[in-house]
Order: structure tokens, then C-alpha cells, then sequence
């Protein structure tokens, strides 16, 4: 979580790297883009909350190079939204990249997930009971828990993947199972949502996001837990932060404009 070294600490690293490197201008644009980013990120949490904020730099679609230009800074959290693309980085990069895996998640990907990035730090999109069973019937104890974020979806958009805001009875046997001794290899972080384009660009309070420290309060007062909140992105970490965010994903502000996927 902390801010990025500067150039000449990345310099220094380069020579030393067998990883995919970019060029110093690259690196030097990176950190700069990463730190502006940190700096707004922490200023702002600061008027909020005693502890830091999260800020987890997404990397899809953008090459390995770029991820250790930042990661040569001292950068560890980085999220990925499709499972194929973090597989390949994952097995190129280094093995103490923290990972989040922050696209929606198919049943039959679950596995290789599990199987095939032992670094995965989070998986912020988790939406039903069933996949929680799943992805723990698939772990031991070889490898470090597994934490997750359920995903609920507050804005009601049909589009959007997520627990319902309307009724919580899965949302709370999700709960019970992630706290239950049947389930030793994941770890209950938080809650997390993706507001809708209008909440998120209408520059007052966000409603999908109250939504969610709604529903926290209640988990939280029902279950007796502390849940992280993983909500705001390029276009709306700042409202995020005010309203609660404990943990924010950033790309385009940080690595710049993506190509289309595909291209």
C-alpha cells in the first residue's frame, strides 16, 4: 500500500531483472501516474479513517511490462479481470505479486483460478454460495487462504453480477459458510460494488455505494465482523473514499487509456 519509489530506485533494479521490462520513460511515466494516484487516494482517506486505503493498481490488458515498471517501484497490488490474461502474467511475473481478480467469474473458471495462480491475493467478484463451495472443496492448506469480497450488486442493473440488495438470505449463508471450520481456506475480506454510470458521474453522494455500507452494517452487526469495503474505480475512488471505500481499483488513471480487448 505504500507509495512508489522513485526513478533511479527502478534504474537500479532493471539490470537486475530477468522479467519483462519497459522502457525508463515508461517506468518513469508509471510511477508518476501511480503516486499522483496514491497521494489523492491517501489525502483523502486521511479526512475519513485513521488506517490507509488499499489502492490496487488495474493492469488488464495492459503487458507485463508495464506491471513491473510499477512493481520495481515497490507496488504489489494488482488487478486483473480475466482469468486466461492473470494465468499468463501471473506464471511470467514475480511470485510475491499480490493479485486481485476483479472481472465477473464463471462457475467453470472457479477452478483454475484455484489451481493455476498461487498467488492469488483476492477475488473481489465472488456472487454465490455455490461458487464459495466450490472454489473451497478445490483448496488445501499448500497455499495461503484465499480472500474474498462478495459482490453485491446495489445499482439493480440486469448487466451487473452480485448478491441482491433486495433479498440478503444468501448474502447471509454466503457469510456463515466463509466463517464456518468447513471452510479453512478462505478468508472473508469484504463487500464490493460497482456503481452505476449515473451514481458514479452525478457528483453527489453515490446511492449504490451507501447501499453497501448498508448492507455491511448489517452483516457486520449480524455476524460480528469488521468487512473491508472495495468500492470506486478511475472515475469514482474519490466519492468511494468519502463514503467509506477501504480499498479502491484504479486503472486508466494509472496506466492509461486501453486498447479494445481483442486487438
Amino acid at each position: 500500500m505504500s507509495k512508489a519509489g522513485g526513478f533511479h530506485h527502478i534504474i537500479r533494479r532493471l539490470s537486475m531483472s530477468t522479467y519483462p521490462q519497459p522502457t525508463a520513460e515508461r517506468a518513469n511515466e508509471l510511477v508518476a501516474n501511480y503516486n499522483r494516484c496514491y497521494d489523492l487516494v491517501q489525502s483523502i482517506a486521511k479526512q475519513y479513517r485513521p488506517s490507509p486505503v488499499r489502492l490496487v493498481a488495474v493492469s488488464k490488458l495492459k503487458p507485463s511490462s508495464d506491471i513491473m515498471g510499477l512493481y520495481n517501484a515497490g507496488v504489489r497490488h494488482f488487478g486483473e479481470n480475466y482469468v486466461q490474461e492473470l494465468i499468463s502474467k501471473s506464471k511470467e511475473l514475480p511470485k510475491d505479486i499480490c493479485w486481485h481478480f476483479i472481472g465477473g467469474l464463471q462457475s467453470g473458471k472457479v477452478k483454475d483460478l484455484a489451481k493455476h495462480i498461487d498467488n492469488i491475493w483476492a477475488i473481489e467478484t465472488m456472487d454465490s454460495l455455490k461458487k464459495c463451495k466450490k472454489l473451497a472443496s478445490l483448496l488445501d492448506g499448500s497455499r495461503a487462504p484465499i480472500n474474498i469480497y462478495l459482490q453485491i450488486n446495489t445499482s439493480g442493473e440486469d448487466q451487473k453480477s452480485g448478491f441482491s440488495k433486495d433479498d440478503l438470505q444468501e448474502l447471509f449463508d454466503t457469510v456463515e459458510f466463509l466463517k464456518s471450520d468447513d471452510c479453512k481456506h478462505l478468508n472473508l475480506k469484504g463487500l464490493m460494488t460497482i456503481g452505476s454510470f449515473a451514481e458514479s458521474t452525478s457528483g453527489d453522494e453515490n446511492q449504490d455505494f451507501r447501499c453497501l455500507v448498508d448492507i455491511k452494517a448489517i452483516v457486520d452487526e449480524k455476524f460480528k465482523t469488521n468487512l473491508e469495503l472495495s468500492m470506486g474505480m478511475s472515475s469514482d475512488y474519490e466519492q468511494a473514499i468519502k463514503q467509506g471505500s477501504t480499498n479502491v481499483r484504479i486503472g486508466s488513471s494509472i496506466f492509461g487509456a486501453r486498447p479494445p480487448k481483442g486487438t
